[in-house]
């Protein structure tokens, strides 16, 4: 059976509104991911590292509840677990802090069974990070060569800014590795001072890789598809309790839609038919949507448990 392998860092979220902690969850944008597709009945693994502590047991314990198989984490010794700050705003929007302890033993991943049927899930500064960039890219490598389907979330923080230059290289890299790439409006502006959906992909993405999504926030986000398809979708309003995790579900929703209609790489390769973007994009708007409605990183139970069923 195909599964998705989600290559990210782990970290243990404490949650703040008005300035109170209300949640302490563990989290990182490839994990949040994973752990919605494991709720929802895709065979799920992570590839990551955490500290040798209670909370890096705490997160491994969380993802087998979860349905995500933990046999991808390492235990860094002798290392914290790193932990992320999150404070609400009146729109229970995210502003972020970060503790992260530098590991001096980092381990080498074991490559992990990757089959032509499965999905590749990564993304965010850990794919860029020197100190993790050898690992990432040899596992993508390794996707590449077995036909997996890889997914990449740009998802580029303002705090890394001023590193643009140093890891413009990887990035261009994991672009054309990709298979679909997915960023955000504030995303692209960082990277390259660009807020026009079209711009971002004629002049950033489509040399690289023919099948884009860009999502900006409550406003429509946009197709750029192999055979020049381009497509539209307006987001439903939500009432939100945390949007944290909303990108993270974004992309579990576009990954599980690719599985439930069967996609393969080569059929994405050829270029998908409309209806079938509109149904995978409704997933990930569908997903998004779960998540806002709670304080938690990933979809609800109820939510997941439909999705099984389905």
């Amino acid at each position: 059976m195909r599964k998705v392998i989600g290559i990210g860092e782990t970290v243990l979220d404490i949650i703040f509104k008005d300035n109170q902690p209300t949640a302490a969850v563990p989290g990182g944008s490839t994990f949040n991911a994973m752990i919605s597709l494991g709720r929802s009945g895709v065979p799920a693994m992570l590839i990551s590292e955490t500290g040798d502590d209670r909370v890096g047991q705490f997160v491994t314990d969380f993802m087998t509840q979860n349905g995500v198989d933990p046999s991808g984490m390492r235990r860094m010794p002798d290392t914290k677990s790193p932990l992320s700050l999150a404070f609400l705003n009146e729109n229970n929007d995210a502003e972020y802090i970060f503790y992260k302890e530098n590991a001096t033993d980092r381990p080498t991943p074991t490559m992990h069974d990757i089959q032509p049927g499965d999905l590749v899930l990564f993304g965010s500064y850990y794919a860029l990070n020197p100190d993790t960039r050898p690992q990432v890219k040899a596992m993508l490598e390794e996707a590449r060569r077995q036909g997996a389907i890889i997914y990449y979330d740009v998802n580029f923080r303002p705090a890394h800014q001023g590193e643009i230059m140093k890891i413009r290289p990887s990035l261009m890299e994991n672009l054309e590795m990709a298979d679909i790439v997915r960023g955000s409006r504030d995303d692209f502006n960082v990277l390259y001072g660009l807020d026009d959906a079209e711009k971002v992909y004629s002049e950033k993405i489509a040399f690289y890789c023919p099948n884009f999504i860009y999502t900006d926030s409550s406003r429509p986000a946009h197709l750029f598809a192999s055979g020049n398809l381009r497509r539209d979708y307006p987001v439903e309003k939500t009432e939100t309790v945390s949007t944290i995790g909303a990108g993270d579900n974004f992309n579990a929703g576009i990954l599980y839609g690719l599985v439930k209609a069967g996609i393969t790489r080569g059929q994405l390769t050829q270029g998908l038919p409309a209806s079938q973007w509109d149904a995978i994009i409704g997933e990930a708007q569908q997903f998004a949507a779960a998540v806002c409605k709670s304080i938690y990183n990933y979809v609800p139970e109820d939510f997941a448990r439909d999705k099984r069923k389905s």
